[in-house]
This record gives C-alpha cells, structure tokens and sequence, in this order.
C-alpha cells in the first residue's frame, strides 16, 4: 500500500486509472505519469484487477456465482498460496490494460467497413508492426472524447461455442487445424468467437480546442474537412481456440480475425494521421512512432508494452510475422496478415514451439 501524501492520489485513484481512466482528472493522470512512486502503485492497482477478474471468471468468461462457488469450494480445502513474482507478471502481461492505445491506434490507422456508398476507404491491414509503449504513455494518453464524440454501433457479443463447425458458421472464418500439439499442451480446445465490434468517431475541432486550452496549449489550425468528419472502425469477425493448463492460464491460443480496414466521410488518411498526431497530449515518443508509418494506410501498429514484451520477425509461410515474448520467459506470441485475416499463436511456450504451430497450421 503506498503512503498517501499531499502529492501523490490516493489508492483508489490509481484503481480508477484501471477501470475507468477517463474519470481521473487531468492533474492527477499528469502527477502519476511523472512519478516512479505512482507508477509502481499503479502496476500493483492492475495486477489486483487482474487477479479479481480471474476470480470472477469461469472456464475464462465471467461468471459470478460458478467462479464463486467455485473459489469458496476450493478455498475451503485448500487455503491458496500467495501467486509466485512470475505468476504475477503473466497476470500483468495478460491484462495489460492496452486500451487508450488500441482507442488512439484505431483513430490513426482504423479498423472498419463501409456500411453506406459515401464512405471513402482509407485503410487496409497489410502488415502490423509493433509500437513501443511505456507504462507512463498509457496513463499520459489522452481520452478519445477529449477530441470528438465516440459511439458505439455494434457490440461483438463475444462469447463460446461448441464446435469448429459452430465458429465457423458464427465468423465466416475457417479455426485453424493444430496437426501436432506442443509438448505439455494436451486435451481438446474451447472456442469462443466474436462478431464485428463497429464504433463512428466524429472529430470536433471545439472539443479539441477546449482540451489543447485546458493543457495550457493552442489548437493547430485544423485542416479544411476534418471538423465533423466520421470516421467508421470496425473489428472482426474474429475466433480463439484456447488450451488451457490446470491452472486456468492459456497453455495455447490460436486466433484469427478479419484484418482491420477504415472508411471516413472524405478526409484522407494522412490528412487525419498528421493532424492527430500533431495534436497536444499523445506522448512524443508514440507519435513519433506513428508518424513513421507508411502514409498510404496499410501497416496496422500493434501496442507492445515494451517494459515487460520483447519484438522480433520471423518468417511464417512467405509472410513476415511479428514475435513477442515477456521479458520473464512467461509467455509468447506471433502475428501475421495472410490474404485479408489476422492470424495469432500464443501461450506459456517457447517462441520455437510457438512458430513452430504456426506454420504448421492448416
């Protein structure tokens, strides 16, 4: 527990950072940005959610009163030890609360599909290439309704089904045929699957404006067209296969999705990249990053916590692949674009074991 002192926010100030990020005001989120003290309060903040979600989950999604029978059942015969330093960064690395990012990531390159004739496409997934954030990146970025109104269209309804027959009737998408199992990985998968997550933002330049002020900094002169321009993201449809080792942490997972794309209502891709970049807010570091991607809107950045994930290639049949292993050796995973599908393989592996299944699979 850290002191609470007249610098520093309180505890549950840090929780919040956790679970609702744009509730926390401005000063505190810049404080703790800053400060080593706070930053540790905050890794400590996410692995408790971490550790709460999986207590509340079961066979990994969240079911309250099965995980708590099941949690008072075993916690009656066996009182549960304390997690090891390397459970605890799995549960880090697993939860790593990537969604300020990934909300930036999807303004800048997008994800989506025309839902009418006036929508102009502006990106296609390609290739992914990792971005290098930093734990104080995270808390710094600024909240998407900072710069316009971001809505919602369509949830994913994530959830399992029985089959491969029955994913594939779900997504459209093909689950991918593991021929030969990793050494300690046994036992049949489960399935979950999900449909298209589809989100519109509208950029407002009086928004923006009231938060260049607020950061004690002047608005750039925003390009002609941007103000109310809509920009149409969506993700998915997308399937996991998942193996799980006793202990309820991912031993494999296999996941395809349909590759990100992006449509606006006029305003070309660079044109928005450039400007949101430019604006006060995103940590330097992060554009800059941003800013060297190709300006023809089809490498989709991948958020890698660079303080606990590693980045390497590696050839996957004929594509180029991003690797990623945690610094503990905990986990590993590796990405690629094949013909219009995002292709993932991760688990408690080594990256030989798990290049291995990925270019194996069928």
């Amino acid at each position: 527990m850290r002191r609470l002192t007249d610098r520093h926010p309180a505890d549950g100030t840090l929780r919040r950072l956790v679970d609702e990020p744009a509730g926390v005001a401005d000063a505190d989120r810049a404080h703790v940005a800053g400060c080593a003290d706070c930053l540790r309060g905050l890794a400590a903040a996410r692995e408790d959610a971490a550790a709460a979600a999986t207590a509340l989950s079961y066979d990994g999604a969240p079911d309250v009163d099965r995980a708590w029978r099941r949690l008072t059942t075993t916690t009656a015969a066996h009182p549960a030890p304390a997690a090891s330093p390397p459970a605890r960064r799995r549960r880090r690395l697993i939860r790593s609360p990537l969604a300020a990012v990934v909300g930036v990531a999807l303004v800048l390159s997008g994800a989506g599909i025309a839902a009418a004739n006036d929508w102009l496409p502006i990106f296609h997934t390609e290739q992914i290439t990792p971005v290098q954030v930093q734990a104080a990146d995270l808390v710094a970025l600024p909240d998407l309704s900072e710069y316009g109104d971001l809505k919602m269209v369509s949830n994913p309804d994530v959830h399992q089904v029985d089959s491969p027959a029955a994913a594939r009737e779900a997504t459209g998408l093909e689950a991918p045929i593991v021929p030969r199992l990793p050494a300690g990985v046994t036992g049949n998968p489960s399935f979950t699957v999900g449909g298209q997550l589809v989100a519109e933002f509208t950029f407002s330049a009086s928004k923006a404006a009231r938060a260049a002020a607020t950061a004690g900094e002047t608005l750039p002169p925003v390009p002609a067209g941007l103000d109310g321009a809509r920009f149409r993201l969506v993700a998915g449809p997308g399937l996991a296969e998942t193996w799980s080792e006793a202990r309820g942490v991912p031993a494999l997972v296999v996941a395809r999705i349909t590759a990100p794309t992006a449509y606006s209502s006029g305003v070309s891709f660079d044109t928005a990249r450039d400007y949101l970049l430019s604006l006060p807010g995103l940590p330097d570091g992060l554009a800059d990053q941003l800013r060297a991607f190709t300006a023809d809107g089809s490498t989709l950045p991948l958020p890698v916590p660079a303080q606990l994930v590693s980045t390497s290639t590696a050839d996957v049949d004929g594509h180029s692949a991003t690797v990623l292993a945690s610094h503990d050796g905990a986990m590993t995973g590796v990405v690629w674009v094949d013909d219009g599908v995002v292709t993932g393989v991760a688990g408690t592996l080594s990256e030989d074991e798990v290049l291995t299944v990925a270019r194996d699979l069928h």
